[in-house]
């Protein structure tokens, strides 16, 4: 118990200092708050993040807080993964390749009272990372301008949240989440001539709360068969956040600062999930999510020769997701045969962009992965599980750059029975 006390804190520790990294090199993460993360847990990556509808006792499943109350009371849930990953970049007959390795979530999960269970723990929430430039000859006398585009960071949340079980069928949660990180990106042009060479810098730095609410009703249809019923509401609300943009000509060491006040702005989310199990080996979990981005401001610069910075509308717009997964185990109970008892998982999704480029909706994402959930022995348990899944994204919109994401994931969750008594005979 020591041991896995102290593995999990330095987990906590690896995850907040993994909020400055960043898990992509989409260009595409430089619009909006960044590339929104995938807040699953790895039993649900091998689902391609399904996960609503799931009611288990043996994890923790932040993406509907009402499921809290199905964890196991004897046990204590302790779940952290990683992941690394290898995009190719598209546009015409130019291709490259870029890596990332981030350390993602760390979760905890326990029964704090009858029917009432709890959780906590570290999720990501969003990633700012790139940098690629763009050349354009203008003429003999102003030569060649050269853009150069960088971003970096991102916004993680830790929340703590519970779930309770109102009668045989209804339970509900929250997850209350504190939001924060920082995000820069920075434009620079030069050129070959004389011309000016502009600098401009965007910082928006986030500290607020998220609230995520979340509800499940578990129907046995027979002896075999239960339907589940989730739905999360997420609340919107301004972040209180100041973003800034500092326009710096630097042959004239000159410097404009415009500020944008309470800018940055969380949407009203939606989801609903239906998850069918069949004799404890078979769960389907079929999910929708709407966010609402096109009723928020965003802050930009005006299209004209001013060029003030302040907010705009009609640069987001509502996302929509649709997720489907599959976990099958053959018999989770088989003490002779260990393949029996690993859980196989596949899953699909569909998700549309929540942000405009030039005035063009930006790229659709197609996603299919696949997994495994091996179980961990030792001499007193085979609960804990090694999850282990691949994941393929592709994002792509005519007249932009393609990009496929090929991903793996590794998540550990050790599901221990610390509140179990003990006898000696």
């Amino acid at each position: 118990m020591k041991k896995i006390i102290t593995c999990n804190c330095m987990a906590f520790l690896l995850a907040l200092g993994a909020q400055a990294q960043s898990g992509t090199n989409s260009p595409y993460s430089q619009y909006g708050i960044g590339l929104l993360s995938d807040a699953s847990q790895g039993f649900s990556r091998g689902m391609n993040g399904a996960g609503i509808g799931l009611r288990k006792g043996n994890i923790a499943n932040t993406l509907n807080p009402a499921s809290y109350s199905a964890v196991d009371s004897l046990t204590m849930i302790f779940d952290m993964g990683v992941s690394g990953q290898i995009t190719n970049f598209k546009e015409g007959a130019t291709s490259i390749n870029a890596r990332n390795t981030n350390f993602e979530y760390a979760v905890g999960s326990f029964r704090l009272f009858p029917k009432v269970g709890m959780s906590f723990g570290i999720l990501p929430f969003s990633n700012v990372g790139y940098k690629y430039q763009s050349s354009s000859y203008l003429d003999s006398a102003n030569g060649t301008i050269t853009k150069t585009y960088n971003g970096s960071g991102g916004y993680r949340q830790a929340f703590i949240g519970a779930g309770w079980l109102l009668g045989r069928h209804l339970s509900i949660g929250a997850n209350v989440s504190y939001l924060w990180g920082t995000t820069e990106r920075t434009i620079q042009t030069s050129s070959t001539t004389s011309i000016n060479s502009l600098k401009k810098d965007y910082k928006a730095t986030v500290s607020s709360y998220k609230v995520d609410l979340g509800m499940q009703w578990q129907q046995r249809l027979n002896a075999k068969n239960t339907l589940t019923l989730g739905a999360t509401l997420g609340l919107g609300h301004k972040l209180g956040a100041t973003p800034t943009c500092e326009i710096i000509n630097i042959n004239a060491a000159d410097t404009t600062t415009f500020q944008v006040e309470n800018g940055l702005a969380l949407p009203v989310s939606y989801g609903v999930g239906l998850a069918l199990s069949h004799d404890s080996k078979l769960i389907i979990d079929a999910d929708f999510t709407l966010q609402k981005w096109g009723k928020i401001d965003f802050p930009a610069e005006s299209a004209g020769t001013n060029g003030d910075y302040a907010l705009r509308s009609g640069l987001l717009k509502d996302r929509y997701q649709v997720k489907i997964g599959v976990d099958y185990v053959p018999n989770e109970t088989d003490v002779r045969k260990f393949l029996n008892r690993i859980h196989y998982r596949c899953g699909i999704g569909y998700a549309t962009p929540y942000y405009y480029i030039n005035g063009k909706e930006g790229p659709k994402e197609l996603s299919a992965s696949a997994g495994f959930g091996i179980p961990l022995q030792n001499v007193y348990n085979n609960r804990s599980v090694l999850n282990i899944s691949a994941q393929w994204t592709r994002t792509a919109a005519t007249g932009m750059i393609k990009e496929n994401t090929f991903r793996i994931n590794i998540g550990l969750t050790f599901n221990e029975r610390w509140f179990a008594k003990w006898k000696i005979e």
